[in-house]
C-alpha cells in the first residue's frame, strides 16, 4: 500500500509525439541556404555529419561530403547529376629520383603533389648527403639548387604512308617542371600522359651555384674602329676582347681597363667572322675577300700567319673542342664560305687537312660539336654532318655523315647543346683552371692540366646517354631540334616566329635556348623538349643576336633599334633592363664568361662595356 500511493504522488511526465512535415517537392525547394544531406537534421550547424549541400547560383545544388572516400557531385534543380569539370590529383604520388647518368637516387617515395622544385630540391640535398662525412662539403651542397625533369610516354595515332593505316606512336619525353609552382600543376597540364598510379621517374641537375650580378650600367665606351662593328667576343678565360668590323682591323682591348691593347692590320676586307681558340692562346678572323689570319694576343697581336682559305667571303668558324683534340693542343678548326665549302685547318702547319663538300650553296653556319661532328648549314635549305675525329668506325676526316633535310627555305644558323662548354675549354666561372699549379701556358705540364679540366667539365655537362642536341634556325620562320648524332630526322618543329629567325643561343645548362628574329620578338624554348617557354617583347626592331650569362639567369639581346636588353629567364617575359646610349644599330654583343662584363658593338663604330 505504502508503494502504491508513493507512485500515485510521483506519476511519470507524459508521452509526446512529435510530427514531421512532409518534405516539399524538389520544384519548389528553396535552395539558396544550407541543408544537411546525412541524418534528418535540416540547416544544423554540426560540421561532422555526413554532408551539406550549397546552391550553385542556376537553380541547382552541390552535393559536399566531408568523407575523403566521396567525391563532391553537382545536381541540377530536378535533382539530375550534372558532370563537372575538376582535375581528381590526389594528395600525393611516388616519385623516384634519378641523376643525369640514370642512376636511382634512394628509393622511390610518397611526395605531397603541393611539393614544389623548393620542397623537391631539400629533400635531394638531404639524400645527397646521407652518406657525406665532411660537414663543409655537406653545407656547400646544401645550397645548389636544382632543376627537375619529369620523364613522360607521349602515345600518338599517326598514319603510315605506306599502308594508310594509323599507327600507334610512343615517345618518351622530358618535361622541365622546375618552374611549376608545384606538382599539382603539372600533373594537370600533363594528366594524359602522366598516371598518378604509377611511379614518376624525376631527373634532377645542379644548377649553377654562382649568381651572376645583372649588367645594369655603361661604364666605359671604346672608340677606334672607323666602321661599323660586327663582331665582339671575350676570351675563353674572361680576360681579354677583341672586335673585328667594316674597317678591315682587329683590335684587342684590355678587360680590366677598357683601354686598347693592340690593333692587328693584315684584313684587305670587312671582318666577317672571328673566334678564339679555347685554351684562350689563339685569336682567328676571316674577311670577306676569303682570308684567314691567325693572331697571338699575348705577343702584341702579331700575326701567325695568313691563309687563303676560299675563294668567296668566310661565312663563319669554329675551332675543334680542347678535350676532343689530340693532346688538347687546340691546333684544328673549320671555316665556312659563301663558296658552299667548307674546310677544316690545321693552325699549326697552315694546311687544309680536308674539304667538306657536297653543298649546293653558300655555307651560312658552321659548328664543332662535342662528339667529333661537324655541322654545316646552307642555303640549299639542308644541313650536313661531318665526321671531324679519327677512330675506330668513324671513317676517315670530312666523310659526309648524314644529311638533314625539313627546312623550306634556308638555313641561317646554328646552335648546339654543349656550345658554351666547348667555348670556355678548360675554364671555370672565374676564368681558372681548377687544381692547376702550372702558369705559363707554353708547357706540356699546362696543357695536360687544361686537357684533363676541359675532358672532366665536358663529362660532367653531358652525363651518360643524352644525345647531342642541334638547333637550326631558317628563312622559313621555323626552329628545328635534331639528334644529329644518331638521326636525321627532325624531333620537332618549333613555330611561332612571324619572320626569319637571325641567331640561336643554348643556354650554359642547355636548359633553354634563345632564339631572334627580324619580327622584334626573342623566344624562348624547353633545351630538351623543344617546348615553347615565353615570348619577351619589348624591341622595336629587329633582334640581331642574344647572349646569356654564365649562370644561364639573364640574357641580353641586341637589336635595329640600337637598344640592348636584359631579360630575366624564364620568368620576365618583360625587359628586367634596357641598355641604351648606342647611337645606331646594335650589331653584336658577348657576356664575359666569368659574368663580370658585357660588350655590344655597334654601326655607331663604337663598343660600350656594361657591368652591374
Amino acid at each position: 500500500d505504502e508503494i502504491m500511493d508513493e507512485r500515485m504522488s510521483n506519476p511519470p511526465p507524459p508521452t509526446t509525439t512529435t510530427t514531421v512535415a512532409a518534405p516539399v517537392a524538389a520544384a519548389t525547394k528553396d535552395l539558396s541556404g544550407v541543408a544537411w544531406t546525412g541524418g534528418s537534421l535540416v540547416g544544423s550547424l554540426n560540421p561532422n555529419n555526413h554532408g551539406f549541400r550549397t546552391s550553385d547560383g542556376a537553380g541547382g545544388y552541390i552535393i559536399h561530403n566531408s568523407h575523403k572516400r566521396y567525391k563532391r557531385s553537382r545536381r541540377d534543380a530536378e535533382g539530375n547529376i550534372v558532370d563537372e569539370d575538376e582535375d581528381d590529383i590526389p594528395g600525393n604520388i611516388v616519385v623516384q629520383f634519378c641523376n643525369r647518368e640514370g642512376v636511382s637516387v634512394g628509393e622511390a617515395m610518397d611526395v605531397p603533389t603541393s611539393a614544389g622544385s623548393d620542397e623537391l630540391g631539400m629533400l635531394i640535398r638531404s639524400l645527397l648527403n646521407e652518406d657525406d662525412d665532411d660537414d663543409d662539403e655537406s653545407a656547400n651542397k646544401a645550397h645548389i639548387p636544382y632543376a627537375f625533369f619529369a620523364k613522360l610516354t607521349k602515345t600518338t595515332q599517326a598514319t603510315n604512308p605506306a599502308t594508310g593505316e594509323k599507327e600507334t606512336q610512343t615517345s618518351q619525353e622530358e618535361i622541365d617542371i622546375t618552374d611549376y609552382a608545384s606538382l599539382t600543376a603539372f600533373l594537370k597540364q600533363y594528366k594524359e600522359h602522366v598516371s598518378t598510379e604509377q611511379t614518376l621517374e624525376l631527373t634532377y641537375q645542379p644548377l649553377a651555384l654562382f649568381k651572376v650580378r645583372p649588367v645594369t650600367r655603361c661604364t666605359d665606351t671604346l672608340p677606334g674602329h672607323t666602321e661599323a662593328i660586327l663582331h665582339v667576343s671575350y676570351s675563353p678565360d674572361g680576360k681579354h676582347l677583341a672586335s673585328g668590323g667594316g674597317d678591315a682591323t682587329v683590335r684587342f682591348w684590355d678587360v680590366s681597363t677598357s683601354t686598347p691593347r693592340h690593333t692587328c692590320r693584315g684584313h684587305k676586307d670587312h671582318v666577317l667572322s672571328t673566334a678564339w681558340s679555347p685554351d684562350g692562346i689563339k685569336f682567328a678572323s676571316g674577311d670577306k675577300r676569303g682570308h684567314l689570319i691567325l693572331w697571338n694576343p699575348s705577343k702584341g697581336g702579331e700575326a701567325l700567319g695568313m691563309i687563303k682559305a676560299h675563294s668567296k667571303w668566310i661565312t663563319g668558324m669554329a675551332w675543334e673542342p680542347m678535350h676532343s683534340s689530340t693532346d688538347g693542343k687546340c691546333e684544328r678548326m673549320v671555316t665556312s664560305s659563301k663558296d658552299s665549302l667548307a674546310k677544316i685547318w690545321n693552325t699549326r702547319t697552315r694546311r687544309c687537312e680536308a674539304t667538306l663538300a657536297g653543298h649546293l650553296d653558300s655555307i651560312e653556319s658552321v659548328k664543332w660539336g662535342g662528339e667529333g661532328l661537324i655541322y654545316t648549314a646552307s642555303r640549299d635549305r639542308t644541313i650536313k654532318v661531318w665526321n671531324a675525329s679519327e677512330g675506330e668506325g668513324k671513317g676517315r676526316v670530312g666523310l659526309l655523315v648524314r644529311t638533314l633535310v625539313g627546312h623550306g627555305h634556308r638555313v641561317n644558323t646554328l646552335a648546339v647543346s654543349c656550345d658554351y662548354t666547348c667555348r670556355t675549354g678548360p675554364y671555370d666561372h672565374y676564368g681558372k683552371i681548377p687544381e692547376l699549379k702550372e702558369k705559363d701556358k707554353t708547357t706540356a705540364a699546362w696543357r695536360e692540366a687544361a686537357y684533363q679540366a676541359s675532358l672532366t667539365k665536358y663529362k660532367a655537362f653531358k652525363g651518360s646517354g643524352e644525345p647531342e642536341r642541334l638547333i637550326s634556325g631558317s628563312d622559313d620562320f621555323t626552329l628545328l631540334l635534331w639528334h644529329p648524332t644518331d638521326n636525321k630526322k627532325p624531333i620537332k618543329r618549333l613555330t611561332g616566329h612571324q619572320q626569319a629567325v637571325n641567331h640561336l643561343a643554348f643556354s650554359p645548362d642547355s636548359r633553354f635556348f634563345a632564339s631572334a628574329s627580324f619580327d622584334k620578338k626573342v623566344k624562348i624554348w624547353n633545351g630538351r623538349s623543344g617546348d615553347f617557354v615565353t615570348t619577351l617583347t619589348g624591341h622595336v626592331g629587329a633582334v640581331y643576336q642574344v647572349a646569356w650569362s654564365s649562370d644561364g639567369r639573364y640574357l641580353v639581346s641586341a637589336s635595329k633599334d640600337s637598344t640592348a636588353k636584359l631579360w630575366e629567364i624564364p620568368s620576365g617575359k618583360r625587359a628586367k633592363e634596357t641598355l641604351p646610349g648606342h647611337e645606331d644599330e646594335v650589331y653584336a654583343l658577348d657576356w664575359s664568361p666569368n659574368g663580370a662584363s658585357l660588350a655590344t658593338g655597334s654601326k655607331d663604330r663604337t663598343i660600350k662595356i656594361w657591368k652591374h
